[in-house]
């Protein structure tokens, strides 16, 4: 198998929901040019990562699974013979979710992942959280690979990756809408790292309230037999522009290593591991608004 080539959509939003969906599939038929597996959104990219007070403001941004908007991406995914990863503000009781819904090259839904770790502490307090985590086969003209996704906040928690990597995912698609410096960077090397995975995170660009790019993307491959140390599995770090930016995952490498390095699942002791589940949260962890 080749690199599985993801592209990631460093874009700014339009401005309205039809701006925004054909900026979009022009930026995926860009990303197909450029000879990648998927293109990948930034997150809620229908919206540009909107999320009103008002409650009634907030379900007009939303747009559902089988919208215009959606669909427009699942047959693009089809027509242009690429995945596509696209990232929405989903209509949803009793609010709406932050949502990714990832097609492949088929037009089929691989899966639709809701973010679990909202920001409650900030404007998620007003959306739904999702209830799971997902792994899926993706195909692909380079063959099968399994994929999940985490959303932004989602990657400040250990176990999100973890429990993906326990499901057999190899490579993790994760749109984003924050600054992202040294310690959100280092969060997702720590994840790649400990999980033996493939991290893939886009991010709007500077432009973008709150946001300035950096995007990045990494292997998950810390040692090589041919080197003498470790090596950095970053394999692309966009810089704050607009544009597109290519990530090569070499995935045959990928599970070689995986097959014979020390990390992921092959030394674990869940048995003793019981207080990560229990649902008590002790000072000075405790937060008024924190949702469970």
């Amino acid at each position: 198998m080749n690199n599985i080539r993801v592209a990631l959509l460093q874009i700014l939003p339009a401005g309205t929901l039809e701006e925004n969906k054909e900026k979009g599939k022009n930026a995926c038929r860009k990303a197909k040019e450029m000879g990648a597996d998927i293109a990948l959104f930034p997150e809620m990219w229908n919206c540009g990562y909107l999320i009103p007070e008002n409650p009634d403001e907030l379900k007009a941004l939303s747009v559902s699974k089988r919208s215009a908007f959606v669909s427009a991406y699942k047959e693009l995914a089809q027509e242009l013979n690429m995945a596509i990863g696209i990232t929405y503000l989903e209509a949803c009781d009793p609010l709406p979710r932050n949502t990714i819904s990832l097609f492949d090259r088929h037009g089929n839904e691989v899966y639709t992942y809701a973010k679990v770790h909202t920001c409650d502490f900030g404007d998620e307090c007003r959306l739904t959280p999702g209830d799971d985590f997902y792994v899926a086969d993706l195909d692909t003209d380079k063959g099968i690979v399994k994929v999940g996704s985490m959303i932004c906040y989602d990657r400040e928690f250990p176990e999100s990756a973890r429990i993906l990597m326990l499901k057999g995912a190899e490579i993790l698609l994760v749109p984003n809408a924050c600054p992202m410096e040294i310690n959100r960077i280092s969060q997702l090397r720590g994840r790649a790292y400990e999980n033996m995975i493939g991290i893939a995170t886009v991010n709007y660009p500077a432009g973008k309230p709150d946001c300035n790019g950096h995007s990045t993307a990494f292997d998950g491959i810390a040692y090589r037999p041919q080197d003498a140390g470790s090596r950095d599995t970053l394999i692309v770090e966009a810089d704050e522009s607009e544009g597109i930016f290519l990530a090569d995952f070499p995935i045959d490498e990928m599970r070689e290593y995986r097959g014979r390095e020390v990390h992921g699942n092959a030394y674990r002791h869940p048995k003793k591991y019981g207080l990560l589940v229990s649902e008590e949260v002790a000072p000075p962890f405790v937060r008024q608004d924190a949702r469970r």
